[in-house]
């Protein structure tokens, strides 16, 4: 059953890696340029990403199903709290600037651009309705604590800037037409479906991209770095995995945020390192790395998450 799992799920992550691959040849020949890459970014902020949340919330309301958004969105929000504890007791390093890096790089996943689609392409709907309720906590603490944890500035926290967060705006939209039962008209909700759909391939471009100007030697001959990618590939997903699994939670809940939990490290760590002088080179270097090593680790993890939680 495990192989089974495993080449299946293999495949979904192999498509994913060959449009990263178009990407990365797509910068080398420079069809996509650094200018092109911000505005495909802004793109997939701005407009995918708020399109996805509305779209994934565009279902029959019911009590139990608020329910489940309740009990996601609070192990969500648990699953990143703990993961904040575990890199505190984690890494000890002398150098701020390096331990600030590897503690957000094994907090903070990849979920946007590396989960959304892997699970819309395993699960289906439930699978994309789930990961925007780990997307939309993910936001609130990485534009909370994760700011403040890298900037170290309580005056970097801003009650604006967390509000006109793309992705919780999108969230709280959707959830606002769940929750009054609005039906989108046909030819908006294709409109905001094609929309939706974009969060497959460009962020796979992007990344792509991205790569073309990474620099593997930091994380690769780096022994803290190793320890950061294990935590965050392996780790941190396996023990979400087996702390669920017993309790009878949805199936799709518990396998997407496997997926969240399981996708590489998120490239706002070098977002962050480059705007409060933290070690940037090193963030690179995790961010692409992990992303790299993902094309096996996930398969494998998330075909442990189907083995053990059959359908």
């Amino acid at each position: 059953m495990f192989l089974d799992n495993f080449v299946l799920i293999a495949q979904q992550v192999l498509v994913l890696f060959i449009l990263i691959a178009v990407g990365f040849a797509c910068g080398k020949a420079g069809v996509i340029t650094e200018h092109a890459s911000k505005k495909m970014t802004d793109i997939v902020l701005y407009v995918v990403t708020p399109c996805v949340m509305i779209h994934a919330f565009q279902r029959e309301f019911t009590f139990d199903l608020l329910g489940q958004v309740a009990i996601a969105a609070g192990i969500a929000l648990l699953i990143l709290i703990l993961s904040v504890l575990l890199v505190k007791l984690v890494f000890h390093d002398r150098d701020e600037a390096r331990k600030k890096v590897l503690q957000f790089s094994v907090v903070f996943s990849n979920c946007g651009f590396m989960s959304l689609p892997l699970q819309k392409a395993l699960l289906g709907e439930e699978g994309m309705f789930f990961g925007s309720i780990f997307v939309a906590i993910f936001n609130v603490v990485v534009w909370t604590y994760g700011l403040l944890d890298m900037s170290g500035d309580k005056k970097q926290l801003s009650i604006k800037r967390l509000a006109i967060n793309p992705g919780i705006l999108g969230f709280v939209l959707g959830m606002v037409i769940f929750l009054c039962g609005v039906h989108l008209p046909v030819f908006l909700a294709k409109s905001v479906e094609h929309l939706a759909n974009l969060n497959t391939p460009l962020p796979m471009l992007i990344i792509g991209f991205y790569l073309t100007n990474a620099k593997f030697k930091k994380a690769f001959t780096d022994p803290a770095a190793y320890l950061a990618m294990a935590l965050r590939l392996a780790v941190i997903p396996i023990a979400v995995l087996f702390a669920l699994a017993p309790f009878g939670l949805d199936r799709n809940m518990v396998i997407a945020f496997v997926i969240a939990c399981s996708a590489p490290t998120a490239a706002t760590t070098t977002m962050f390192s480059a705007k409060f002088n933290r070690d940037v080179e090193l963030s690179v270097s995790v961010v692409a790395a992990s992303t790299l090593l993902s094309i096996v680790t996930m398969p494998l993890v998330v075909s442990l998450a189907y083995t053990i939680c059959p359908a």
